[in-house]
């Protein structure tokens, strides 16, 4: 999933960005460029939203900010972004002018996504899978399996592809399984996150009991890459044993269909409003620099797969350099478990035992 070049380059931000804080530089930007949805989700209510979106204007000006370098990766979400009015001249725009693109989808509408990415060249096609046949019917409250399946089949030579699985209370670990395998079967990427109470998703469940959390983990994870971990700490961060500050709000960013830019997806912080500053004012500015440096130290608050992946490799790679006594002395107090010795490896070690 990440070469180490992505590493090498990763560690250069995260100095940059330490260092530098008036002069960040975005490893990924995600915009949600559209709430329009055709889909039902149990863990997503988009879709009860009046459609909003951003327009090619807007993507333009934001693509073009300082603090998005060629080597950030933007991320085109929604909703569901090829059903954007603009979706077309987006792609194209992006294709010609930055294209280390994204593109995230349902494939609810398999042929508009199967275009999209023949037309305009998307670096890397994200696709949502939750479960079976069953399960996606009743967790994405449409029956969608085999036109994500299409999509895949016909794609999956053509163009890098993620099966994105989300583990929720309207599915289970059985269901991970099932989609690891549809993965290993064409030979593609998945990547596991863990169902979050997002705002802008305006989600209403509680988060996920981590009792024997580990236990139920299906084996077939450790045929995937940069997922075990992740999911193996979630129960330790949901006891509140793990503590670890979160680094990724520094150089990974949302955009939402309204134009807001939170600090991050989990909090309802918000920094500022693309209609009515420029994203690095947002970004950069003097007050954001502080909000971010208080959050940065002081937030253990989500689990979400898009900021905490990146504290966990963030902090692993240091262990593998360091002791763990050493790089508190420059990153602050942390801790994967209640034993505040535990190093990563530790852990991982003795929950494979």
């Amino acid at each position: 999933m990440y070469t180490l070049y992505d590493y090498l380059h990763n560690g250069l931000l995260y100095l940059n960005n330490t260092f530098r804080p008036r002069h960040k530089k975005l490893s990924q930007l995600m915009i949600y460029a559209t709430s329009i949805c055709q889909s039902r989700c149990k863990h997503c209510s988009i879709w009860q939203r009046e459609p909003e979106s951003l327009s090619l204007d807007d993507i333009k000006r934001i693509v073009s900010s300082r603090c998005v370098s060629k080597k950030t990766v933007v991320g085109l979400e929604g909703g569901e972004f090829v059903l954007h009015p603009e979706a077309d001249k987006i792609m194209e725009w992006l294709s010609k002018n930055h294209k280390n693109y994204t593109l995230l989808s349902n494939c609810l509408t398999p042929n508009k996504v199967i275009d999209a990415v023949r037309n305009y060249h998307p670096s890397h096609l994200f696709v949502s899978l939750d479960g079976n046949r069953e399960t996606y019917e009743y967790m994405r409250g449409r029956d969608g399996y085999d036109k994500v399946i299409q999509v895949v089949e016909t794609l999956k030579d053509e163009i890098p592809i993620s099966l994105m699985f989300c583990l929720s209370p309207w599915n289970n670990f059985s269901d991970m399984e099932f989609v690891i395998n549809v993965a290993k079967k064409y030979n593609i990427d998945v990547r596991i996150g863990i169902y979050s109470t997002i705002d802008f998703f305006n989600t209403t469940q509680g988060l996920l009991d981590a009792d024997d959390f580990v236990k139920r983990i299906p084996q077939n994870i450790h045929d995937t890459q940069e997922n075990y971990d992740y999911v193996a700490l979630y129960e330790q961060w949901r006891r509140g044993n793990l503590k670890l500050r979160c680094q990724s709000i520094k150089s990974s960013l949302v955009i939402h269909s309204n134009g807001n830019v939170p600090i991050c997806q989990n909090l309802d912080v918000v920094l500022g409003n693309i209609h009515k500053q420029s994203l690095d004012e947002i970004f950069n500015g003097k007050p954001s620099c502080s909000l971010q440096c208080k959050y940065d130290k002081e937030c253990n608050g989500c689990w979400i797969n898009f900021h905490r992946k990146y504290d966990v490799i963030l902090l692993r790679n240091f262990e593998r350099l360091l002791p763990k006594w050493l790089i508190e002395k420059f990153y602050g107090k942390y801790q994967w478990t209640d034993d505040k010795r535990q190093t990563y490896a530790g852990y991982l070690k003795s929950v494979k035992e």
